[in-house]
């Protein structure tokens, strides 16, 4: 993450400033990160994924969001714009932030070189303080392989699943799959 021209602030002065800005800025322990562009497999990608969730959620009472969705990680403060956000029933807003969301059940990330560690790593351990998350997705940009961490039934810890090319991708959390083949089909190359 690039840091932005205010390096500090509150969350207060963040929201006023993020209503302002022209690109988008991830919020961190008081500090804010002005978010780099991506690549064009990862606009792909990010938007593959996004309308097979769209599809796949038809006639549930769930909906994907785009990376223009902030969520809020209230019990660490951190504010950020997964690449690709799911929430089911109603949309829970933060008290400060009303655009900013804290109930997201799915959040995808497509995984670049520049933020790969950040996602598996920082990122990641935000996220799982999240109370109503129950899947974290990494999509790779190098290789057809999804990864899908699932909250556990007792909730005390996260279980490991890898998909690649010919299989499909389950999200019990949501009741529905994805085929990985789908999400990777390039109609360009």
């Amino acid at each position: 993450m690039e840091a932005a021209p205010s390096l500090e602030m509150t969350y207060e002065e963040y929201v006023a400033f993020e209503r302002d800005a022209e690109g988008k800025h991830e919020f961190v322990h008081g500090h804010v990160y002005a978010m780099s562009g991506g690549s064009p497999e990862h606009a792909r990608l990010s938007q593959a994924i996004g309308a097979a969730l769209t599809v796949a959620l038809r006639g549930k009472s769930c909906a994907a969001f785009s990376s223009d969705l902030r969520v809020r990680v209230e019990a660490t403060g951190r504010s950020t714009y997964p690449d690709v956000t799911v929430v089911c029933g109603k949309l829970e807003r933060d008290a400060i932030d009303a655009d900013a969301v804290t109930n997201p059940r799915v959040i995808v990330e497509v995984l670049s070189p520049s933020t790969e560690s950040s996602d598996r790593g920082d990122k990641w351990a935000h996220y799982q303080r999240i109370e109503f998350l129950r899947e974290y997705v990494l999509v790779s940009q190098s290789t057809p392989r999804i990864e899908v961490f699932s909250r556990d039934e007792a909730q005390s810890g996260w279980l490991y699943r890898q998909y690649g090319a010919g299989q499909t991708v389950e999200l019990r959390s949501l009741e529905t799959s994805i085929d990985v083949d789908a999400i990777y089909a390039n109609p360009l190359s």
